[in-house]
C-alpha cells in the first residue's frame, strides 16, 4: 500500500469494521484506517462479525468478497434482510464486472480490486461514514418527529391529521361535531407540542408520519 496525506474529515468517532480471512490483509487496512484517527475492529469472518454489538455512531464495513462460509456478497444480502444499513465497502482479489455490479446495485458504497491505492480506500470510507451519518441523523430525526406526536392528545392528532389534509377550521369543527374556536385551540397545541414553526412545517411532519391527507 502506498503513503495518503491524512484527510479530517475522517477523524472523528466514526468506527471501520474490516472482514477478511487474509490476517495479514486485515493488519494492513486497520494499520492505515487508525493512521487516519479512525477507530477500527477486524474479524476473520461473517460468523465472527455478527457476535459484535452494533456500534452507537457513524460506522461502515470493508469487506471481502470471498470469505470462509457464506461470501460476502451472500453477507451483504443477509444483513439487508436483518435491517443493517451498515455501508460496505467489498474488496476483492478475484473481482469480475458482473460480481461489481451485483454488490453495486444491492447498495455496495464502493468496489475495490486488490492491491488498490490507500487514497482509494480512504475515499470509499469517507464516503460511506457520510452516507452512514446521515441515515444516523434520519432515524434520529424520525425518531424525535414520532416521539414528539406521541405527547398530542388524541383529538390533537385527529385535529392535526384534518388540517394538514387541506380542510378549514370551520370543515373541521363540522366533521367532529365542534366548535370552530375548539379546532382552533387543538390545532394551536398541536403545533406547539410538535415544534412547528409554521403551519407549512406541520404538514410536512404529518406527511413525514404518514397521516392520511
Amino acid at each position: 500500500m502506498t503513503a495518503v496525506t491524512t484527510s479530517d474529515k475522517l477523524a472523528d468517532s466514526a468506527m471501520v469494521f474490516v472482514v477478511d480471512d487474509d490476517a495479514a490483509m486485515c493488519k494492513a487496512v486497520s494499520n492505515l484506517l487508525r493512521s487516519c484517527g479512525l477507530q477500527a475492529e477486524t474479524f476473520s469472518s461473517a460468523a465472527e462479525f455478527l457476535q459484535r454489538k452494533p456500534y452507537p455512531g457513524p460506522a461502515c464495513l470493508v469487506l471481502d468478497v470471498r470469505l470462509q462460509g457464506v461470501s460476502g456478497l451472500d453477507f451483504q444480502v443477509e444483513l439487508q434482510r436483518s435491517g443493517n444499513a451498515l455501508p460496505i465497502i467489498f474488496m476483492t482479489g478475484h473481482g469480475d464486472i458482473p460480481m461489481s455490479v451485483k454488490a453495486m446495485k444491492a447498495g455496495a458504497v464502493d468496489f475495490l480490486s486488490k492491491p488498490f491505492r490507500d487514497q482509494d480506500l480512504l475515499d470509499a470510507v469517507n464516503h460511506a461514514l457520510e452516507r452512514n451519518r446521515a441515515s444516523l441523523a434520519e432515524d434520529k430525526n424520525s425518531a424525535d418527529l414520532r416521539g414528539r406526536f406521541a405527547t398530542l392528545t388524541a383529538r390533537e392528532r385527529e385535529i392535526m391529521g384534518l388540517a394538514a389534509s387541506g380542510l378549514m377550521n370551520k370543515q373541521i369543527a363540522g366533521e367532529l361535531g365542534t366548535s370552530e374556536i375548539t379546532v382552533k385551540i387543538h390545532r394551536g397545541n398541536a403545533m406547539k407540542k410538535m415544534q412547528a414553526r409554521s403551519f407549512a412545517d406541520l404538514v410536512k411532519m404529518a406527511q413525514a408520519l404518514g397521516l392520511p391527507s
